[in-house]
Order: structure tokens, then sequence, then C-alpha cells
């Protein structure tokens, strides 16, 4: 199986090579500026120059695309709205296109920010979505645009990314942050009145990869099954690493000025992919036990 990585210096497409990589596939991968410290054969892409990349289909011969590039700066996406539209919304389904014309399967990566976050019980795949923000539009755009241009595509939803990037070798996102904060013995200010089911990047990379061995199709939520708040997540950060809890301090999202709205509740349901791997979907405590070390060893 040869494996095109779209994004491969990103947390979760770094946890795609990793994944194919560990299951002996041939991987490739792009990447847009800084190139990731990978032995796989890589080339600079430009998302925006989308019509490019049937030269690299061309050049590499993949048998699947997995798509992990976007415009993921939720308040940048508010401020150049043109450009999140054409990095989320235009680019994915010109891929999709010219993944279609060279027979190449596409696996597209996108947002629980699709949803408005009114409801309160987590999100399957045929709830109707409705973004807030131009981040969740954009993202919405490109689903659509895949679905229409390669209709046995694969789109997966994640959620609250977060994970060791394998690039690097470090812990990225939200668990950073917290991690960071609670050794400077600093308070960490985390929302109660948000809700989510966070994806660890790794174990997504893993259930993606399963589901193009599954040759799945269609949209999948990849995510924990725990719907919480960041102050809950911060308390699992906070115990598995020994740090002192009671730095966490209390609050709502009402409390930042942000230039993008934040739906409040778009916590995932993940029946459909528990159904089609036969196995459940890790919980919170289970993902962060995953890759416990990196909490302890920081």
């Amino acid at each position: 199986m040869r494996l095109l990585v779209v994004g491969a210096n990103g947390l979760l497409g770094s946890n795609v090579v990793r994944a194919g990589q560990r299951r002996g596939w041939d991987v490739c991968g792009t990447y847009h500026s800084m190139r990731p410290d990978f032995e796989i054969p890589l080339v600079q892409f430009d998302l925006q120059a989308y019509d490019e990349f049937e030269a690299i289909l061309a050049e590499f011969e993949p048998d699947v695309v997995v798509n992990c590039a976007a415009m993921t700066d939720v308040d940048g996406c508010e401020t150049d709205p043109e450009t999140a539209r054409v990095l989320n919304g235009d680019a994915p389904g010109a891929l999709a296109a010219q993944c279609v014309s060279h027979d190449v399967q596409f696996v597209h990566v996108s947002t629980d920010y699709v949803f408005d976050g009114t409801a309160r019980d987590p999100y399957p795949e045929t709830a109707d979505p409705n973004p807030v923000q131009v981040y969740g539009e954009s993202k919405l755009a490109g689903e659509r645009a895949v679905r229409e241009t390669a209709p046995a595509a694969l789109v997966a939803r994640l959620s609250f990314v977060w994970g060791i990037h394998r690039s690097r070798n470090e812990l990225t996102g939200f668990p950073a942050w917290v991690r960071g904060q609670l050794q400077d013995g600093d308070e960490v200010p985390l929302f109660t009145d948000q809700w989510l089911t966070p994806t660890r990047a790794g174990q997504a990379a893993d259930v993606l990869l399963d589901l193009i061995d599954h040759d799945a199709s269609g949209l999948v939520h990849v995510a924990c099954t725990s719907c919480v708040t960041p102050y809950e997540f911060g308390e699992v950060i906070a115990e598995v690493g020994g740090y002192d809890a009671e730095l966490l301090g209390a609050g709502s999202m009402d409390d930042v000025d942000r230039d993008a709205t934040r739906p409040a509740h778009s916590c995932l349901d993940v029946s459909r992919v528990e159904s089609t791997l036969e196995r459940a979907q890790p919980t919170l405590q289970e993902d962060v036990d995953a890759v416990r070390e990196t909490f302890e060893s920081a």
C-alpha cells in the first residue's frame, strides 16, 4: 500500500505517517513550509496551488491519499475568510477530483465545528451541520466538495485534536499548554461551559488506516467516548502528571474575547466507527494513559 499524506508536518499528519510506517506501508508526504524529520519521500506543496497536486500524484502514484492539511486557526479564519475558503473549501474538492481521475482513494479530515453546539447529545454523522464561524463554514464547504466530487471518499470529523507530534516527538495541543502552566506553578483557567470529545492524533491515525483497510466511505466521527469540559480534561492531565490540581481554575467561554464563536457543545457520537471496526473507541482517560510517559517524564 502506497500512502500519500498531505500535510505530513502537522500534528495529525505526522501521526498518519508514523502509523503507516509501523504497518510497513510505503509512505510519502507533502509539507507546506517546514520539512518534517521523516525518512520518507517528501515534496513541498502549497494547498492554495491545488492545481499542482496532479503532478504530485503522477510522481508518487499512491494508492490512497489522506488530506490532513487545512487552515486550522479558528480566529485566523474569521479575520481572513477568503483564504480559509480556498484552503478548507476549494482545495479539498480539487484534490479529491484529481484523485478520482487517477483512480486513487481519498480520505479527508474535517471537524466537529461544522455543528452549532446547541444540541446536548453527541452529534451523529446524520445530524444537520450548522457552523457558527468561518472555520466551520469553510470546512463544511470542503466536506461537501469532496463528497460531491468523490462519492466513495472517506470524510472523518475529529474534535479538539491533541497528541504527540511524531516528527518532533513533542506533546502538542491543549495538554501541552496545561502541562506547561502546571509545571510553572501558574494558575490554569479552564472552561467549565464547553463540552467536547477530544481526539488523540495517534489513535485517530490508526483508526483512519483501519478504515482504509475496511474500504470505508462517507462521513465518520473519530474521537474519544468522553464528553468533557476543558476543565475536566485538565483534571485528568493534573492527575496523570502528578501536578497540583488546585492550580486549575474554573472559567467561562464568555471570559475570553475572540474573533470567532465556538460551539458550546460539539461532542461527537462515535457509534459508526465503533460498529465499522467492531471495537470501542477509547475514553479520555485511556487516551491519556496511552501516552502517560509524556506527562510523567516532562
